[in-house]
């Protein structure tokens, strides 16, 4: 299977300094990488997601071996190698990646609002401590700033000691400046006013630590630091599940934001195999609106030997997943229409 994705095949028999230091350690573990008073969700060789947001269903993956199972501060992060998957990323007993279909994910939350905008130079991501989305952003030359800012170190460590060939391999690019601290705090400082063409919210979903990045008045923190004509991208949850609440953020980004759209990509591993993501964007310097279809098809070229990098995103792709099947078409434009009546 691993001739069909990239893998990382080092299996570190202890932690990294680094990460051992931003773990919780009450019972003298040290760099050892499994607490064995946690449960990882590994039963009969098969780990089992939490059904979080989606009761009655759980996605499974046969395991070959558990690599590591501790506690940041903030969350219990899970790391195991599966028979079919390559390695997988769990935090709170939710799959966050694997090696076999992360691209989908990561490729589009970037490249969507990256190639929306004619000019993007200064990058933020909210979250991303896996590195995937820093790897997207970081293949676009006209970028000349990526600031990220992650709440949970121990979620940065680990992808850099357990996935150092296929995640976190853009760490050391000199255009990063790392924040790590709360996004809704840090992002709402005045000195972070208008600072950046593109903003993307890489969270887990609302649950925890991510709850209030699907909050109105993070939404509205995220406008101010954007300027002119810029766009937002935010993970946007599971059509198939959480339309209401899809339905709640789309109106509230278009309370704050110019635009909004709602496009999607398909993941194995994720909740029904789906999840999509909420775009919106600012009118320009001229102050004219953006229009309706503004994000859903590239402003620039993909240049050849940018694509020749990617194994999901592409142009066609990225006007395509803006079509939504009827039923979800009905809940996004209601929800739109709803603020459009509001502000009238």
């Amino acid at each position: 299977m691993s001739a069909f994705f990239p893998t990382s095949s080092s299996r570190p028999a202890v932690l990294s300094a680094a990460l051992s230091a931003v773990l919780q350690d009450d019972g003298g573990l040290g760099s050892a990488p499994i607490d064995p008073s946690l449960d990882a969700g590994i039963e009969s060789g098969w780990f089992a997601e939490k059904e979080v947001m989606w009761p009655g269903q759980r996605m499974g993956l046969k395991v070959e071996a558990l690599l590591m199972s501790r506690r940041s501060a903030l969350q219990h992060i899970v790391v195991f190698d599966s028979a079919t998957y390559g390695r997988v990323l769990v935090l709170d007993g939710v799959i966050q990646l694997t090696e076999r279909d992360e691209h989908a994910y990561q490729e589009m939350i970037a490249h969507l609002p990256l190639f929306a905008h004619a000019a993007p130079r200064d990058v933020l991501i909210v979250g991303g401590g896996d590195g995937g989305v820093l790897r997207e952003i970081a293949r676009h030359s006209c970028v000349r700033s990526i600031t990220m800012c992650e709440i949970d170190v121990g979620v940065i460590e680990t992808s850099k000691l357990f996935f150092p060939t296929t995640m976190a391999t853009a760490f050391d690019d000199p255009r990063l400046r790392l924040i790590t601290q709360d996004a809704a705090v840090w992002v709402a400082l005045p000195e972070n006013a208008a600072s950046f063409d593109v903003a993307i919210s890489d969270s887990s979903d609302p649950v925890g630590p991510a709850d209030v990045l699907f909050q109105s008045s993070f939404l509205a923190t995220i406008s101010s630091a954007l300027r002119p004509g810029g766009i937002a991208c935010l993970q946007g949850e599971c059509m198939w599940l959480h339309l209401p609440l899809i339905a709640t953020v789309l109106a509230d980004a278009r309370s704050v934001f110019d635009a909004v759209d709602y496009a999607y990509t398909t993941v194995p591993t994720y909740p029904s195999g789906q999840i999509g993501f909420i775009l919106a964007a600012k009118a320009g310097a001229d102050g004219a609106p953006p229009a309706a279809t503004a994000m859903s098809a590239p402003a620039r070229p993909v240049a050849a030997e940018l694509q020749a990098q990617l194994r999901y995103y592409s142009a066609a792709l990225h006007a395509a997943s803006f079509v939504l099947p009827a039923f979800a078409v009905e809940a996004v434009e209601a929800a739109k229409a709803a603020v459009l009546v509001a502000r009238s």
